[in-house]
């Protein structure tokens, strides 16, 4: 039986560290070797029909350890994550740290959970942002008036504002294992679309006068922003009773034509929810 340990690091991140005995290793090797021999296919042998000293030959380690480790490692995380409540709000990182034969086996597991939310005097806050933003559109003698503003482009940047004033009030930490991945991803994007237009990175940066560094911080800030709204927003809806009703999302669901978009939207149900739930919590906020 696997034992494990719990470390609580910084910005709400959890390391989770298991033994497993070696001989529920050789246990879950023999299981995964059976299975890949099941969906092993070798000339002169039907699927599934590969004798044991054969498939031993196309079998390397390597990939039966892999599979042991698919096979057993969901059931034990899952385990972990109720026995102790933790609540991940994303996929571990997952490091074999020991390995060897006829001893016992060691991974660590890296996890982000869900941050604590302070959201502070935050509808005193978003109140002043909002009347500084009106303050800023009153007509003085001597100012020229401009434009009539956009009603829509005037929404958006009251929003921002609202926005703003939330992050500067609440007080919230994001692990590091959520923006470093999102920053990879986000990179990774970069490179192909700089590739796309027949670019290198290097020549990319240097027509925008950047450097890796000054667009890595960007790049972060703006992903700390966006992954701090989520929580912060989901925080003001749950403190606010804001909910999302089965109607809100049928006028929805109404609006898309094709029948196969609209199967998919309601397969789909929680993300289009999840949205809604968001807006309609930057409506409250709008309206303090």
């Amino acid at each position: 039986m696997y034992t494990h340990k719990i470390n609580r690091l910084p910005r709400n991140t959890v390391e989770i560290l298991l033994t497993i005995p070696f001989e529920d290793i050789k246990v879950g090797k023999k299981e995964a070797f059976t299975k890949l021999q099941s969906e092993l296919t070798v000339e002169g042998f039907r699927k599934g029909k590969v004798p044991e000293t054969i498939a031993q030959k196309h079998l390397k380690d390597e990939a039966v350890y892999q599979e042991m480790v698919n096979m057993i490692l969901p059931k034990i995380y899952e385990a972990v994550l109720k026995k102790e409540s933790l609540k991940p709000v994303m996929s571990p990182k997952v490091e074999l740290t020991k390995a060897k034969e006829n001893e016992d086996w060691e991974i660590k597991m890296t996890l982000p959970e869900k941050p604590m939310v302070d959201l502070g005097k935050y509808k005193d806050a978003i109140k002043e942002a909002k009347n500084a933003h009106k303050k800023e559109d009153i007509w003085v003698p001597g100012k020229d008036k401009g434009p009539k503003p956009d009603p829509e482009a005037e929404k958006s940047h009251m929003v921002n504002h609202v926005l703003e004033a939330l992050l500067k009030t609440a007080k919230i930490e994001i692990s590091d294992l959520i923006l470093e991945s999102e920053l990879s991803h986000r990179l990774s994007r970069l490179v192909d679309d700089v590739q796309k237009i027949g670019l290198t990175v290097d020549q990319y940066l240097k027509s925008k006068n950047l450097t890796m560094d000054t667009i890595k911080a960007q790049f972060k800030r703006e992903i700390e922003d966006t992954y701090k709204l989520e929580f912060l927003l989901a925080e003001v809806a749950d403190k606010e009773g804001i909910k999302v009703e089965q109607a809100d999302l049928d006028k929805i669901f109404a609006n898309i034509k094709d029948e196969k978009e609209k199967q998919m939207a309601v397969t789909n149900s929680y993300y289009y929810a999840s949205i809604l739930r968001k807006q309609k919590a930057i409506d409250f906020l709008l309206g303090l």
